[in-house]
């Protein structure tokens, strides 16, 4: 459908904030109408089916401690599925399993016998978890910004147990293994893994963009349908010109750096997600394995064990990510070299698995290196700007984006939500 010539807003971009920023506007009666240079929405939250399996575009969870999660999203039809609050993790040469211990009290035996460091080393771990867990999100953000691993050597961390335990895990969340990313963010992010759990839709991650572009009129997304230069109140498309009282860029970073002069085009990590099939689970499970040996693998998951869904013969789907960095390239890393590490880490044979597909994401998070600005303006070269570079490279870095970009503009425009009759469902968890 072409878009209309005339709207009250026009929002670039269907992913994950453009689509909060444009429900959100979309409530108070304005007339929103949203541009999609793809064939679907989600933006980097997109699934697809292939060989009778759903994948996601590069391994990604949905952390239910996410507080704009559980103000925005429906959780309850998203019909979430659990992964486990412990990680295997492969460390000189034995198999350690980190869980909490509020839910699994024998894993803290466990790790006293671990390989990670001292009882001193172990200690600090446990209360650093606990003090980033348990305090409030006001409080990391008003510290001081270093680098994740000057911020853990501050909380008692030795080299030992931030190489062997801190590192290899983040590795796969920051997608980086140098940790200069913001230590404030690092913070947050182990406040949301004590305080939530790691899941992922049952239909998917695009299930997240389709549950938001559900609450827009019918006909107000348009998608293949890319600007091509943007004004203050117009946006130029292959379709033609569309005019608004205000317009919303809500593209990845690149994109509103090329549309916009006032955006800084960010530095990117990258990670590659390989998917296997196997006609049996190699782990029975639904446990990250975290590699911290010298290998090209940062972390692996069957997840069809959380999320049977994703299988539609009952085989299962393993995920395999590989951050990229300066002496990888996790696309390069041939399939035989892949099966033997992987063999090593499940502990079996990988001989009879098959690839089923392999995404390698360049552009997967934007670099939050420290000090990093939490809250970029969201008004710009006489536009509004949401997207998780503008506050943290997350889900929730996207979905606050939106909610504060489309503040910005019924601000402009006069117009007062009501909050005592929330725009969108809150779901089980919200409120």
């Amino acid at each position: 459908m072409t878009p209309p010539r005339k709207c009250d807003v026009v929002v670039v971009g269907a992913g994950l904030a453009g689509l909060a920023c444009a429900s959100r506007l979309s409530a108070t009666g304005l007339d929103v109408q949203v541009l999609e240079a793809c064939e679907g929405v989600g933006g980097r939250a997109r699934t697809d089916r292939v060989d009778g399996f759903l994948l996601d575009r590069g391994f990604q969870v949905l952390n239910t401690g996410y507080p704009e999660v559980r103000r925005l999203m429906d959780t309850d039809a998203l019909d979430l599925r659990y992964f486990s609050r412990a990680m295997l993790l492969h460390v000189r040469g034995s198999v350690v399993r980190l869980a909490d211990p509020r839910r699994e009290p024998l894993a803290a035996l466990a790790a006293i016998r671990a390989p990670i460091g001292s009882l001193r080393d172990k200690a600090a771990l446990a209360g650093y978890a606990a003090a980033v867990g348990f305090v409030p999100s006001s409080v990391l953000l008003g510290q001081r910004d270093r680098t994740a691993e000057q911020a853990w050597r501050r909380y008692g961390m030795t080299p030992r147990v931030i190489d062997r335990v801190l590192r290899p895990f983040f590795a796969g969340l920051l997608l980086e293994n140098e940790m200069t990313t913001s230590g404030r963010f690092a913070n947050l992010m182990m406040r949301m893994f004590v305080r939530g759990d790691s899941t992922v839709p049952a239909a998917g991650m695009q299930a997240l963009g389709e549950q938001l572009a559900a609450r827009l009129p019918t006909g107000s997304v348009h998608l293949q349908t890319p600007a091509s230069s943007i004004a203050p109140l117009a946006v130029e498309t292959s379709a033609g010109l569309v005019a608004g009282r205000a317009v919303v860029v809500a593209t990845d970073a690149s994109a509103a750096a090329a549309l916009l002069p006032g955006v800084s085009a960010p530095s990117w990590k990258g990670v590659t997600t390989v998917y296997h099939a196997a006609q049996e689970s190699p782990l029975k499970q639904p446990t990250l394995v975290v590699d911290a040996e010298k290998s090209p693998i940062n972390n692996t998951v069957v997840v069809t064990e959380a999320a049977p869904s994703y299988s539609s013969d009952g085989r299962a789907l393993i995920a395999t990510s590989l951050v990229h960095g300066p002496d990888l390239d996790g696309a390069a890393v041939g399939e035989r070299a892949m099966l033997g590490h992987l063999a090593r880490l499940y502990r079996t044979s990988t001989s009879g698995w098959e690839r089923v597909a392999a995404y390698d994401v360049a552009h997967a998070l934007p670099s939050m290196t420290a000090p990093h600005e939490f809250r970029k303006p969201v008004r710009t070269d006489g536009v509004y700007v949401c997207g998780d570079h503008r506050d943290t490279s997350s889900i929730q870095g996207a979905l606050v984006s939106g909610r504060r970009a489309a503040d910005a503009v019924l601000s402009d425009l006069g117009i007062v939500l009501d909050e005592s009759d929330p725009p969108t469902p809150p779901g089980r968890n919200g409120g």
